[in-house]
């Protein structure tokens, strides 16, 4: 800890740092897939003590968005036996350790919606009682619906039902921060930490607040301690917020490289190539069918896997500059990078807090959402968040699906195994898939269909061969691609029977669009 009456925080090693950390602790993290923002200095440092010599151990871990890389980096380092009791995160699926044992009922397992854990750790940081919100109403974080717990261990209940004015509401509950572990750019000689060559801000500042307001250690991870002054408009975590800093120059600013200008400054447009995962395939028929869904003059998200190829297709068509591209992390503006960089874009045009991020998009400025998919049933209901028993998490696709005004499920009608070609303007379907995605009911509840219909909202699903809408009553089927039978390629890999009135045949320019591309 600082010492009182010291302005600037304590310079010192990651292990000494580290060693401050106590058994049973509350650890909060910031973060985001594909290293962005990952204080893995640190992480490393405090797996290399457990190992070393088995403390801390029980600690409860929390963060807010994906970290790791899939091979034992970011949260896969709390992934030991007995090194942690309880994690409560937004996105485990970078994490395979640590949903391991959370299959194995090793620890007790939470998810809860992403900005509801960023908004969480700023209300905590004000000493107010939650968060009080609608996100989550008729989701798995309903109380009624299991509150987040994805494990028989554990009985913490995190969140209840609250009602005001006659309103239902989620109360997520305060909890203590013990310590918090952020990152960030550069230190000054006044102790202020920047972002000025980050990917992305994040959550680092709420997380701070957090573990101050509960009386807990503050630790950042910087790349560059500078003997000058940062200008003030960059500095994020001001010196009275921090009590410790460690320098590692290594840092990188992603998994996939030491810098990259164009993640976090203004420029030219990007260059309108497109990704070889979006020229071809049913994924390229998906993405372009849903662009066409798209408007112009808004505000468009795009979710990670298929949906991210929508930027691709609307590049394709002479579109990149028709609306504006914001995603959950806080970036708006710029070229949203797709598979383990998503998070990050190039030549952002704003870079902020995902906590206000939140804010935003909670507030509606969102006017097109496009999302994946992994199951849907006959109420229009969508999970993301549990599949087969394993643990996910929903990222920020609680928050994002609720609260856009049109929201566009993208994903192949099946699952593993799926091989389609078009030929001659016609949908050839090679191999199907093994795995059934429309079934009767969703495994969990990641986006309520029901809900959405109360709500009013415009709700699509486009696969490769057909198109449904959410109307009063379920999913309709309006819109089949040519060369595709109902009977034979939809209804039998279906487990109901969608509402069918007269559904219009998918444009065939599209499908030869996909060919020539594919072949160019």
């Amino acid at each position: 800890m600082r010492s009182r009456g010291t302005r600037r925080p304590v310079v010192t090693s990651a292990d000494v740092a580290v060693a401050s950390i106590p058994t049973g602790a509350t650890v909060a993290i910031t973060g985001a897939g594909g290293g962005i923002l990952e204080p893995e200095g640190l992480l490393t440092a405090l797996e290399a003590r457990f190992l070393g010599a088995g403390e801390p151990r029980d600690l409860t871990v929390v963060y807010a968005l994906g970290m790791g890389d899939r091979m034992g980096g970011g949260t896969g380092r709390f992934a030991h036996p007995g090194m942690v009791s309880r994690v409560i995160g937004g996105l485990w699926t970078w994490s395979p350790e640590l949903r391991e044992l959370a299959r194995r009922e090793q620890l007790e397992a939470y998810a809860l919606p992403g900005g509801v854990i960023s908004q969480l750790f700023r209300e905590i940081g004000a000493r107010r009682p939650g968060l009080i919100t609608t996100v989550g109403l008729g989701t798995f974080a309903d109380p009624r619906c299991g509150g987040g717990r994805f494990t028989a261990r554990g009985a913490a209940e995190l969140v209840e039902l609250v009602e005001f004015d006659g309103q239902e509401y989620l109360r997520y509950k305060p909890f203590r921060v013990d310590v918090a572990l952020v990152r960030g750019d550069t230190m000054d000689r006044n102790g202020n930490i920047g972002w000025a060559g980050e990917a992305a801000q994040l959550d680092a500042t709420s997380v701070a607040q957090a573990a101050r307001a509960s009386g807990g250690l503050v630790i950042a991870q910087v790349k560059n301690i500078s003997d000058g002054v940062l200008d003030p408009h960059v500095v994020h975590l001001p010196a009275p917020l921090v009590d410790m800093v460690v320098e590692v120059p290594g840092q990188w600013q992603t998994h996939d490289g030491e810098y990259d200008d164009r993640l976090c400054r203004s420029g030219a447009p990007a260059p309108d190539a497109i990704s070889a995962s979006s020229r071809s395939g049913a994924r390229a028929i998906i993405a372009r069918r849903a662009a066409a869904e798209v408007g112009r003059g808004g505000v468009l998200n795009v979710g990670f896997g298929i949906p991210s190829l929508v930027i691709d297709a609307l590049v394709a068509a002479g579109r990149s500059e028709d609306n504006t591209v914001l995603i959950e992390q806080g970036i708006i503006g710029g070229r949203p990078l797709s598979g383990d960089l998503f998070g990050a874009a190039i030549h952002p045009e704003v870079v902020h807090s995902s906590t206000t991020q939140f804010d935003l998009i909670n507030g509606g400025l969102i006017d097109t959402t496009c999302l994946g998919m992994a199951q849907i049933d006959a109420s229009g209901s969508v999970n993301v968040s549990r599949i087969a028993g394993e643990i996910n998490g929903p990222g920020g696709f609680v928050e994002i699906s609720q609260s856009a005004d049109s929201v566009i499920f993208c994903g192949t009608f099946t699952a593993d195994g799926l091989d389609v070609d078009v030929v001659a303007g016609r949908l050839c379907i090679r191999r199907e898939g093994r795995l059934r995605k429309f079934v009767r009911t969703v495994e969990q509840v990641t986006f309520s269909g029901p809900h959405a219909t109360a709500r009013g909202q415009r709700v699509l699903v486009v696969t490769e061969r057909a198109v449904f809408r959410l109307v009063d009553g379920g999913l309709e089927l309006v819109e089949v691609a040519p060369g595709v039978d109902i009977e034979r390629d939809i209804l039998s890999h279906m487990d109901f029977v969608p509402l069918i009135d007269s559904p219009a045949q998918m444009d065939p320019d599209l499908l030869e669009s996909v060919a020539a591309c594919a072949v160019s």
